[in-house]
């Protein structure tokens, strides 16, 4: 299945706490700079970037078969929520060939996506970050990440812990 990408990192080591494979989203509304009155996105310039179109199948492939660094994949912006179908097919298939850990970079607050999380619960590892980006505060350590996010307001949570 082909879908619609801006980018791919391969060994990304500044978005968790274990080497990964960051998959960056094509869409999102920029709700942040909307509430902010101001561009705060960090990931702006890549709704200029040409999409890319990529197999699924072939890159859970490669991280399952060829890759020997990345442990975990991370989706994240634009928004991957804004893409949720796309996203859906991506966490099935890899869930089909691994059980790493994968998470989730959103901008949305945990109630604005409720019924999306609500599907996600059926897989195990899933690691969502929740919050915008208020620009003018501190950043603060995640443990569950095991990095630095830039506003107070973000936080991560294992979907299915106990």
């Amino acid at each position: 299945m082909k879908t619609r990408i801006k980018g791919i990192i391969f060994e990304d080591l500044v978005n968790y706490k274990k080497p990964c494979l960051t998959i960056q989203m094509p869409f999102c509304n920029f709700k942040c700079d909307k509430e902010c009155g101001e561009p705060v996105c960090q990931n702006s310039d890549l709704i200029k970037q040409l999409d890319i179109y990529v197999d699924i199948n072939e890159i859970v492939e490669w991280y399952c078969n060829v890759n020997k660094i990345d442990e975990a994949i991370v989706f994240q912006g634009l928004e991957p929520f804004d893409s949720w179908t796309d996203l859906r097919q991506w966490i099935y298939t890899f869930r089909q060939h691994t059980n790493d850990d994968i998470i989730i970079y959103t901008g949305y607050n945990k109630n604005e996506i409720e019924w999306k999380l609500n599907e996600l619960k059926k897989f195990d590892n899933i690691i969502i970050k929740y919050g915008r980006f208020v620009p003018h505060k501190e950043s603060h350590y995640d443990k569950i990440l095991g990095i630095e996010l830039a506003s107070p307001n973000q936080y991560a949570e294992v979907l299915n812990e106990n």
